[in-house]
């Protein structure tokens, strides 16, 4: 279970650090694809000492709303406001980079340290999971796209779930529910939003937008 559960975190890690350098809107929705497809894995197989058919329930609706819907949705949006250019960041690549490798030692200094106790035989890969969540944050700040930011924010839930299990707290099958619940809510809520904002400015560029006023 160690090994599964360091491996995982690994691909969510590196998910994360890929969203930071992929220059397309379509290949930040594949990233979170299969970011999501690990996150539900590992919640799958954390809750396999306790299996039940209600657990089982709860991770294929976990998986429809985080790889099925959430991704259709970007998708749509995408296509529909024909947004294939560039994703652009505040950050260039290399200072990207350095940014997410001063996170990433943060994550494991002595500041971080005292929270190890919670996974006392994963204390690794339970530092990993705060850097995954201190670089998704990161993701959020730095995109200067809505869409970007949506998916950085969306990126930060699974890094969140990830941290979750790794410390071996309650993941029970109804909160699990009401989170994805509210994942989906929020995606459509969203989508919607960012549709009137481009039918009003003609751009989901957050840069842009500061400079831009309803006439």
């Amino acid at each position: 279970m160690n090994n599964i559960l360091f491996f995982t975190e690994i691909l969510i890690f590196m998910s994360v650090i890929l969203m930071h350098l992929v220059k397309k809107q379509l290949s930040l929705v594949v990233l979170y694809t299969v970011q999501s497809v690990v996150a539900t894995l590992l919640l799958l197989a954390s809750s396999m000492r306790d299996f039940s058919v209600n657990l089982l329930l709860v991770a294929v609706f976990i998986f429809v709303i985080k790889v099925i819907v959430a991704p259709y949705f970007f998708l749509r949006l995408i296509q529909k406001k024909q947004l294939h250019a560039s994703t652009s960041s505040y950050l260039n690549i290399p200072f990207t980079l350095v940014v997410i490798t001063v996170l990433t030692a943060l994550a494991h200094s002595h500041f971080s340290q005292a929270l190890a106790f919670l996974a006392s035989s994963n204390g690794s890969v339970l530092l990993l999971a705060i850097a995954t969540i201190l670089t998704s944050l990161f993701l959020i700040i730095n995109q200067r796209s809505a869409i970007s930011q949506m998916i950085g924010i969306l990126s930060l839930e699974n890094a969140i779930v990830s941290f979750a299990i790794v410390a071996g707290l309650e993941q029970t099958p109804g909160l699990q529910v009401g989170l994805a619940f509210d994942v989906l809510m929020w995606i459509i809520i969203a989508t919607v939003f960012l549709s009137m904002v481009y039918r009003q400015f003609g751009t989901l560029d957050v840069g842009e937008m500061k400079h831009l006023k309803e006439e």
